[in-house]
């Protein structure tokens, strides 16, 4: 029996997001607990699940309060370390009208790229099921190096590798680079959840259907997932294709962590399910909880402490007669 059923590795930083104006009618930013790893570990923890985390923060007041607040969510921290020179990680993010978001960094460095091999616990790996991971830990080193040393261990130790490339192009020296470190994680994973947007980044093109075929051409992809924002999502899985439908809010806030919660849910499914002998109705009931679970924290701001239930998300399902 392992200790952990999904352990992630990356960025753990500060999402300052608007929250109304002020009398003088400026913005007042709220500073919430944010990455994507950590979004895509709450969630799970909030369906049961045990989860460990691999990243670093500053020490200081912002690194305090995002240990506390993963702490609060269940999530293992044994391997959450802390860098003593450089300040955590800050992100202030601007609201689009239709809940699209823009992003600013204060990352030139910040302390999750400072994560070194040495600092990995092989151990927690190896107590694990799934290792998730995006590209963020990627774009600099020596976090590019600790990141590989990770995968590494967790193919050895033959657990299931979960990707989400979670693209942003202003962290990047060049796109070209961000390319590259996107097909490493193509060429290594098992689980494939990519965006619309990075699937046009990738392959040229917006038919999803060729373009996963051209990633298929080039790296060994047993199952991939495809976000199309409010337009629903898609699963490859061997030669089936399956699309579902969204659920749309009207009272969708922002879309802060929509794709880490999709990915949550479907990691879930396979931890209960497995990855063998998927069938087409399997890949539309992990969709249907996977988008219902990603539109209702659209409803909410931040992500990360305020995952939804799984009560919650089989409501929803019920309510539109999804079920």
């Amino acid at each position: 029996m392992k200790t952990f059923d999904v352990i992630a590795l990356g960025e753990l930083l500060i999402d300052f997001t608007e929250n109304g104006l002020s009398s003088q009618g400026n913005p007042i930013l709220e500073a919430n607990p944010g990455g994507a790893p950590c979004n895509v570990l709450a969630m799970l923890a909030k369906l049961g699940r045990k989860t460990a985390f691999i990243g670093k923060v500053g020490r200081d007041s912002f690194g305090r309060q995002l240990r506390e607040a993963v702490l609060s969510c269940g999530i293992d921290v044994t391997n959450l370390t802390e860098d003593d020179t450089v300040h955590t990680t800050l992100a202030f993010v601007h609201t689009l009208p239709d809940g699209d978001r823009e992003f600013s960094f204060y990352r030139n460095p910040g302390a999750d790229m400072m994560l070194r091999r040495d600092e990995i616990r092989e151990e927690l790996i190896r107590e694990s099921k799934i290792f998730h991971f995006g590209t963020l830990s990627s774009t600099h080193e020596p976090a590019r190096e600790a990141t590989r040393y990770a995968v590494q261990i967790a193919k050895e130790n033959g657990l299931l590798i979960s990707f989400d490339p979670n693209l942003r192009p202003p962290l990047w020296d060049s796109l070209d680079d961000a390319k590259r470190e996107i097909e490493y994680g193509l060429s290594v994973c098992d689980i494939l959840k990519i965006s619309d947007n990075e699937m046009e980044f990738l392959t040229g093109t917006s038919n999803y259907d060729r373009g996963v075929a051209m990633l298929r051409e080039r790296f060994p992809l047993p199952l991939v997932f495809v976000t199309l924002g409010k337009s629903g999502s898609l699963a490859y899985y061997q030669d089936i294709s399956v699309f579902e439908k969204p659920f749309l809010q009207k009272n969708t806030i922002e879309t802060t962590g929509a794709g880490d919660t999709f990915c949550a849910c479907a990691l879930n499914y396979i931890l209960e399910h497995g990855m063998e002998h998927l069938t087409k109705e399997n890949l539309h009931e992990l969709l249907t909880f996977a988008n219902a679970g990603a539109s209702l924290i659209t409803t909410r701001r931040g992500a990360l402490k305020v995952m939804p239930t799984r009560k919650e998300i089989e409501a929803l399902i019920v309510s539109e007669n999804r079920g």
